[in-house]
């Protein structure tokens, strides 16, 4: 088997900066979160809600108009802006440079909402993490693999994976295919899953916390959140990702005495970062 690198506490004390006691929200990032679509709007507000729970300064979440009351009520700390058309996204527009981008939970595959996020993969300046439903309309589309800037994150479950990469027979090859697509691409993917594993070209980190409470509805969008927050902060790529992988397992392992592991969800992680995060000082 490959060799990895273990994320544990010694390695992610590597790569975690403490806040400066002078900072303000103008120097802490700006993260935009990009998704939504009519019935999933929670898989953004939990993503939205993730990235202010890890430290970024300001937060915006661009979701179709059915999604406004949602997020203003849901999340009062987090700016909204809305796409023209109601139940999904189909043009996406914003008058500021985010320092990182996260785009995909709960976004759909519309036709519309495909040619936007192309728009988005021509024009865009920002770093990116592409997650849930845009990392499948990318799969639909594999020409614009060429369009990702580089050191995207990638955050794809079993299933997103084989869609990107094809199938594998065997835990190596689904190593060798993972590591090969990184490299062409010059992309970071976070392979989610027991465990998760990080891969950067030929590097791959395995990450050593979390625990089956994570496996309940909108974790990943979850992670997404704190990945991009991370980013925006002004992490490297695989920095923001060491560090996201670590503390979203770490608050199922500080959560589960508390909850036991059935009733645990997304939420809790969220609720659990503060937790996780005083666990590094």
């Amino acid at each position: 088997m490959l060799k990895s690198i273990a994320i544990d506490r010694n390695e992610v004390l590597k790569h975690y900066k403490t806040i400066a006691v002078d900072t303000h929200k103008g120097i802490q990032g700006h993260a935009l979160l990009i998704g939504g679509s009519y019935g999933k709007m929670g898989a953004v507000c939990l993503s939205s809600k993730a990235a202010l729970k890890t430290g970024c300064g300001l937060v915006t979440a661009f979701v179709p108009k059915c999604g406004y009351e949602i997020l203003q009520i849901a999340i009062p700390e987090v700016m909204v802006l809305t796409d023209a058309k109601k139940r999904c996204i189909s043009n996406i527009n914003f008058d500021f440079q985010p320092n990182a981008i996260g785009i995909g939970p709960g976004m759909g595959q519309d036709e519309v909402t495909q040619k936007t996020f192309l728009k988005l993969l021509r024009t865009n300046k920002s770093p990116l993490v592409i997650d849930a439903d845009a990392l499948n309309i990318l799969s639909k589309n594999k020409a614009w693999f060429l369009l990702l800037p580089a050191r995207t994150i990638l955050t794809p479950h079993p299933k997103e994976l084989e869609r990107l990469i094809g199938e594998w027979n065997s835990e190596e090859e689904k190593f060798e295919k993972t590591i090969s697509f990184s490299l062409q691409y010059n992309v970071i993917v976070v392979m989610k899953g027991v465990p998760t594993h990080i891969v950067d070209g030929e590097t791959i980190y395995k990450n050593t916390t979390g625990n089956p409470a994570l496996a309940t509805a909108g974790s990943g969008d979850v992670l997404t959140g704190i990945i991009t927050s991370l980013l925006a902060q002004s992490y490297e790529a695989v920095q923001a990702a060491i560090l996201g992988v670590y503390l979203h397992g770490l608050t199922a392992d500080i959560a589960v005495p508390k909850t036991g592991f059935q009733s645990f969800i997304a939420s809790d992680i969220i609720s659990h970062i503060g937790e996780a995060f005083l666990s590094l000082e």
